[in-house]
């Protein structure tokens, strides 16, 4: 089953890590930092290994069986 959740950005971006942190996806950040480093994580359709990739509106996010839209 897919979890399928959109993210209001109400400034210029957010960090991938403090998205999956904000929308409960992780626990913590160290978590975060692990799953994304190791290329679990999905932005745009490709692995994204930069913790701190600066996500803007339009950006989709893939972990596990949860998607992410940022407008």
């Amino acid at each position: 089953m897919s979890d399928v959740r959109e993210f209001k950005l109400t400034k210029e971006f957010i960090e991938l890590n403090k998205l999956l942190k904000y929308e409960n996806v992780i626990s913590s950040g160290a978590e975060a930092g692990a799953v994304i480093s190791e290329g679990y994580v999905l932005v745009n359709g490709e692995v994204e290994t930069r913790k701190r990739k600066k996500l803007r509106k339009g950006d989709v996010i893939l972990f596990e069986s949860v998607t992410i839209t940022v407008f």
